[in-house]
Formats: C-alpha cells, structure tokens, sequence
C-alpha cells in the first residue's frame, strides 16, 4: 500500500473561477493527495484557509457526491439555511444533486484545514448560489456559463 508523504505533494493556489472570483479565493490552497496516490474515481484534498479565507463560491454539485471533515482550527459552513461553526472531528456530508449550496470560511485568526473526498464525474455541473455563474466540466476542460447556460462574458 503506497503512503503519500504530504509534504511531497505540490500545495494547489489560485483558482479555475473566472475574474472576479478567482482573486477572492487568496487565502485557499489545497494538497490533492487522492491524485498524488494515484486515485481515479474520487479526488481527496487537504485544503487550507488562512484567517479570512474562503473555500469557495457558495456551490453545490448535480452529480458529485462531497464529504468533509475538519482537521485543524475552525471554520464556518455556510449553507442556504444559515450557518454552522465547525472544528476538529466534525464531518458534513452533501449528496449530489442536493441543491443546497455550500462554503466554507475561516473568520478567525489561525489556520484551519479539512479534508474533503468527492467523486469523479464523466461529467460535473455546478451551480454557484450566490452569483450567476455555473460551470460544466467534461473530459477535464471547465466551460462557465451563465445559469441559464449561455456562455459566461463577465458578472451580470
């Protein structure tokens, strides 16, 4: 069984989201350990968030299931119904298709990290709850467009 050494893994910044999202996710980086031992069908990250940071765009998935659990520090899960502190040992879950979008945000003065486990989809489509943005990914080529699926030109 193969160990995967963290601190050989490349630490992921920046972010595919077009401007202006992608800036406002500074303060996130993540260790993609699932790729780093090889795995296929479902991604397993360590994401970071410095004080202040966001995971995301408020999001939720047509067709990736997505499982979290906090490590390090403490950190806010933000949800259509309100809003949940979140430390060590506590765990979320969101099934595909649930159309409850969710983030995660870091509002105090140390690091927190989770872990997040989600499938692989042939093909993904999600849908950010707070803009007007969503995007379809195939064949691992990102496509944003706008909810109504014409083709993303800038914030509307």
């Amino acid at each position: 069984m193969p160990v995967i050494d963290p601190a050989k893994v490349p630490v992921k910044t920046g972010s595919i989201y077009p401007e202006p999202y992608a800036s406002m996710m500074k303060g996130r980086s993540s260790l993609r350990l699932g790729d780093a031992g090889g795995l296929t069908q479902f991604g397993v990250n360590l994401v970071t968030l410095e004080p202040g940071a966001l995971s995301s765009l408020r999001h939720w998935h047509l067709n990736e299931d997505e499982f979290v659990m906090v490590t390090e520090g403490e950190c806010t899960l933000v949800q259509d119904s309100g809003e949940t502190v979140m430390r060590p040992g506590d765990c979320a879950a969101f099934p595909a298709g649930s159309t409850d979008g969710h983030h995660f945000i870091n509002r105090t003065d140390r690091v927190a990290r989770f872990l997040v486990v989600g499938t692989k989809a042939p093909r993904e489509v999600a849908t950010y709850s707070d803009v007007d943005l969503r995007v379809e990914i195939e064949g691992g080529k990102a496509r944003f467009t706008y909810r109504d699926g014409s083709d993303w030109t800038g914030p509307r």
